[in-house]
């Protein structure tokens, strides 16, 4: 693992001791924690274009997707 300082507010470090004691481990594995959740909550927010693509796959049930496409362009 690699170390690293960090600089935060005295209410922060207050909470982050709270909370460490609360669940009995140490601060830096809540710190550990809380990156690990956010980079969750990040995935969730910003799949990957191919988790996009996965998702929305056999969604248009109108045909041939290109050839509406075509006749759409047509239109123009």
């Amino acid at each position: 693992m690699i170390r690293t300082v960090i600089s935060i507010s005295e209410d922060d470090k207050k909470w982050l001791e709270e909370r460490a004691a609360e669940e009995g481990i140490p601060m830096t594995e809540v710190v550990r924690r809380a990156l690990h959740l956010m980079q969750e909550v990040e995935k969730r927010q910003k799949p990957p274009v191919e988790t996009l693509l996965a998702r929305t796959k056999g969604l248009w049930k109108k045909g041939d997707g290109l050839d509406y496409q075509r006749r759409l362009r047509d239109e123009w």
